[in-house]
């Protein structure tokens, strides 16, 4: 979640006039932090992970689900648990937290009422021991009534349930999936489908939604292809949409071509931000190490993203994608029609090719292996922003990076911020560093923390299952150790990394589509191997001098490859993600036990790749289909949603064991079906 400051916030109109004064002073700010921070060293590793569930309400007697909007509720129970308050506390929102003994998760308000956020209570470390934890963490925070500590069910409703899902369903379906309900269509989203109180009532969420919508001059656009079954209707058209509505300007969009056909349509902030996801942020040794991750990890991001794919519904509709990307990347986008390029540049500096949640645009390591070739030639800089970082001492590819980040408007701000500049504090620079969404992060220390340059891997959808998502997330912790272990460079064009986004959108992308991958990882001159530090030593893994500078074609450096390749290795060419993780823990000290354990997690990456196991996506998709309730026109009905829901309430505690609901995701050879369900 990002910057939760309070005060006056300024509407559009006025917010415009004062963009340039936040963006000089967060300017300002930046190098502050760069100069007292660049040299900064951190000795280990440092990790953590972000969760979000969504809360759902269950009326079994009338096979219903809904949403439940009781965030703030269920946060004030959670602060005044007296038990959980003698442990330390776990809402640092509404009380001071203090770390006791086996610390407890932190839990944090999100976009939407109906979502909470968890994290760890402290980071994780280099420690193997901290990877087996991951796991029984998460169930920790959740709903593992076995161990006596459902941390977040506890301090819900009986009928209540927080689960792992992308989305909800029937989100915007217009049928009262909403506890308690609300009626559409207020002043700061303007939305035909959803209410403006299914936002967090924090000042800042209603004031970004309502100035992303001032600024486009329209409300937000988007249109997620629907999937075509047997009965669907062609051409379809969202009937949902309701085109008489005349009580906001903007709901003319609708009347000007905003709903598309074969589409599903949806028009508020809060259908890409009410979505669920993994987060993995990295604490990196040094400045040094963190501008490498952050380019190293760059192009796993889109791969990562069709692997935990998640997403095959939206609006009560099957919809022909699988993940959530470009539909938040919609939902958040504030560009004019000129900086779209739907009308010629007047009023606005430029165009702009990407919406603010989008793909990263740069790389910024100062690796001799990157090449200008790599550079993505349609970056939009701040050339006198970036002049001034440039003049206050920060390097060329760092000083287009932020500058980059900075052709963006600030949209939420504080009448109180605009008194004075205060280099001690980093709420300007925040504001638009925390709204740019962008599938890498690159996070300089906090000014009041003991914190080291951070790294965020941003793309992964959230899994229905603790032992999914602990295992994606030891995985690319694992891919860092490997990468600094060996030096590996996966290094393609940016401009590939982002058709590369694309192609992850695509239905089953996991196995249908190829993408545009290095070929050799490894350096041109020998590695020293880490020896026996690893993740259990003290420093980071030690390397060899630097390698060349590559030449010849850029072209020659990548091609093009399925998932299955890119994560399990070809027989005579990449050899793999997996098998480099392997040779790391080879090269490392690690107990039969432990690696017997990550050995675990690592097996269903590996099936996941292969098709051997399914995605969350597949699933959810079959689930439908299958359903005795399904008409086969792409329709998902109340009915079917509440078994859904349910059967993934089912999933996230058994985990399809003993023949249970969602095995095909984590067995190979098991196929299961919905209660009362037939085969379409």
């Amino acid at each position: 979640m990002g910057l939760l400051a309070v005060g006056t916030p300024l509407a559009w109109p006025e917010a415009k006039q004062k963009a340039d004064h936040v963006r000089q002073w967060g300017i300002e700010q930046l190098l502050a932090i760069w100069r007292r921070a660049k040299g900064k060293e951190r000795d280990v590793l440092l990790w953590g992970d972000e969760i979000e569930y969504l809360v759902v309400a269950y009326d079994d007697n009338h096979r219903r689900v809904s949403l439940s909007l009781r965030q703030a509720d269920i946060l004030e129970a959670l602060a005044k648990d007296e038990d959980l308050c003698k442990q330390g506390g776990c809402v640092p929102d509404l009380q001071e937290v203090a770390k006791k003994g086996d610390t407890l998760p932190v839990f944090h308000p999100e976009f939407g009422r109906f979502m909470l956020e968890a994290t760890p209570g402290k980071p994780w470390g280099i420690g193997f021991k901290d990877l087996l934890d991951v796991e029984p963490n998460m169930k920790w925070r959740l709903v593992n009534v076995t161990l006596g500590r459902a941390i977040a069910k506890d301090h819900m409703e009986p009928n209540e349930y927080p689960i792992t899902l992308t989305t909800f369903p029937r989100l915007g379906a217009k049928d009262h999936s909403l506890i308690p309900d609300y009626p559409p269509s207020g002043d700061k989203l303007r939305s035909q489908f959803l209410p403006d109180e299914i936002a967090n009532p924090h000042i800042r969420f209603p004031t970004l939604a309502a100035n992303i919508r001032s600024r486009r001059g329209r409300k937000v656009e988007i249109n997620v292809p629907v999937f075509k079954d047997k009965h669907t209707s062609i051409p379809f058209k969202d009937p949902t949409v309701d085109y008489g509505l005349h009580k906001w300007p903007e709901d003319d969009d609708v009347r000007n071509g905003a709903a598309k056909d074969d589409h599903i349509y949806m028009d508020a902030m809060a259908f890409g931000m009410g979505s669920c996801c993994l987060q993995i942020t990295f604490q990196a040794k040094n400045i040094t190490e963190g501008r490498r991750l952050y380019d190293q990890l760059s192009p796993l991001g889109p791969i990562m993203l069709a692997l935990t794919a998640a997403t095959p519904i939206y609006k009560g509709f099957l919809a022909d994608t699988d993940v959530r990307w470009n539909q938040i990347s919609r939902a958040v986008d504030d560009r004019t029609p000129e900086e779209l390029g739907e009308k010629p540049l007047k009023y606005d500096r430029w165009r702009i090719p990407k919406s603010r949640y989008a793909s990263n645009s740069t790389y910024i390591s100062q690796d001799p292996r990157l090449r200008k070739e790599y550079m993505d030639p349609n970056l939009v800089v701040d050339q006198d922003l970036k002049q001034r970082l440039m003049d206050g001492g920060m390097d060329d590819l760092l000083a287009t990076h932020f500058a980059h980040l900075f052709i963006r408007d600030p949209l939420v701000i504080f009448a109180e911020d605009l008194k004075e500049l205060d280099l001690n504090r980093t709420d300007h620079f925040e504001n638009l560093q925390s709204t740019n969404w962008q599938h890498m992060r690159f996070k300089p220390p906090p000014h009041d923390k003991d914190t080291g340059w951070r790294v965020e891997f941003r793309s992964m959808e959230i899994q229905i299952t603790d032992f999914e998502n602990a295992a994606f997330a030891i995985f690319i912790v694992l891919i860092t150790r490997a990468i600094l272990s060996f030096d590996l460079s996966f290094y393609i064009p940016i401009a590939r990394t982002t058709e590369n986004m694309e192609k992850a959108h695509s239905r089953n992308a996991v196995l249908d589509q190829k993408f545009y991958f290095r070929k050799e990882p490894f350096p041109s001159r020998p590695v020293k191997s880490s020896g026996g530090n690893g993740m259990s030593g003290s420093n980071t893994p030690a390397q060899a001098s630097r390698p060349p500078t590559p030449a010849g074609p850029v072209e020659d450096e990548y091609a093009l490859m399925t998932i299955d390749e890119i994560i399990n290795g070809q027989a005579d060419g990449f050899p793999g993600l997996i098998p480099l993780v392997e040779s790391y823990l080879n090269s490392v000290n690690v107990d039969v036990e432990t690696r017997c354990e990550l050995a675990r997690y690592l097996d269903l990456i590996q099936k996941r790749a292969s098709g051997q196991l399914w995605t969350g996506a597949k699933w959810i998709r079959h689930f439908v289909r299958s359903h005795a309730d399904y008409e086969q026109d792409s329709v998902v009905s109340q009915g079917i949603c509440y078994d859904l829901v349910k059967a993934v309430g089912d999933i996230t505690q058994n985990e399809g064991k003993n023949g249970g609901m969602g095995g095909e995701m984590f067995y190979v050879g098991r196929s299961t079906q919905p209660n009362g369900a037939a085969h379409v």
